[in-house]
């Protein structure tokens, strides 16, 4: 999509405010079922998307933005929010790690293509350093799960997890 600066930062608001919706609801759920590790990790990441849209609002500042309703997103579903596997209350923190590092590798290809479709310069600009933070998101994930136990048998292929 060829976006006008005004659309795309829109979208990348739309983004982000996405994301910490769903990080939030995954955070709920986790602690209702006493999974606090995974749930303090999701708010975590909530508190990270969260400041990366408020950065983008900064930015947009005297800047009319487009209305854009769901339906209207240049994407089907959120870049950063993932899918509903995420949704299991047996989530470990390793494979939550995963799935956050999966949505920050959708959201930084996004802003790349961003980029690249776009003929507006600052465009161009905005979504290559919004890439780039992806990019930071992305390797800040990798070190955490460096650090983070590895579960025996990985989430996905859990033979006795609900499909």
């Amino acid at each position: 999509m060829d976006y006008t600066l005004a659309q795309f930062l829109a979208h990348a608001i739309a983004l982000e405010r996405e994301a910490a919706e769903r990080y939030l609801e995954l955070a709920d759920m986790m602690e209702a079922h006493r999974n606090d590790e995974v749930a303090s990790l999701f708010r975590d990441m909530v508190r990270y998307s969260n400041l990366h849209h408020d950065s983008i609002v900064e930015r947009a500042s005297g800047i009319a933005l487009p209305k854009i309703g769901p339906y209207e997103y240049a994407w089907r579903h959120p870049p950063e929010a993932g899918g509903d596997e995420a949704f299991d209350p047996a989530l470990n923190a390793y494979d939550a790690l995963r799935y956050a590092r999966e949505n920050e590798l959708r959201a930084m290809a996004y802003y790349a293509e961003a980029g690249l479709t776009s003929s507006d310069e600052e465009v161009k600009r905005l979504a290559a350093e919004f890439a780039a933070e992806e990019t930071e998101h992305v390797e800040a994930l990798d070190d955490w799960l460096a650090r983070t136990k590895r579960p025996s048998a990985t989430w996905a292929a859990d033979p006795h997890r609900e499909r």
